[in-house]
């Protein structure tokens, strides 16, 4: 999975200018979190189609930067997050970001943003 932090400006319409941009070309966002300061605004995403969300971003000309996540599944019990950020801590490895995807019977399905991938992956 692929993160897309995407500035735009703190103006009314950008959000549903990018979100409409990117449900005519069939992509849906799986997870979303925005943020302004002062005059900008950033956009955090992760898609379902990496491919045509990056082709939307650079056909509108939006400045973006894209990281890779990794996927999580924890128990949805007190605790498990805690254990979790403990243990990548306990490895060297930061957490730069993490959104909640869905939860089900299974757990809760997180995407991860860390700094180390292959380490982190070895204790998740």
């Amino acid at each position: 999975m692929i993160e897309f932090s995407v500035k735009v400006s703190n103006r009314p319409g950008q959000l549903a200018t990018l979100s409409r941009e990117m449900a005519t070309a069939g992509v849906n966002i799986e997870a979303l979190a925005a943020i302004t300061l002062g005059d900008e605004g950033f956009v955090k995403l992760v898609v379902d189609n990496e491919v045509a969300a990056r082709r939307v971003l650079n056909d509108a000309g939006m400045s973006f930067e894209e990281r890779r996540v990794i996927s999580a599944v924890l128990h949805d019990e007190p605790g498990v997050l805690a254990d979790m950020a403990e243990a990548l801590s306990n490895t060297g490895v930061n957490i730069e970001a993490m959104y909640l995807l869905h939860s089900s019977a299974e757990g809760l399905h997180f995407a991860v943003a860390v700094d180390d991938h292959e380490t982190a992956r070895a204790h998740l």
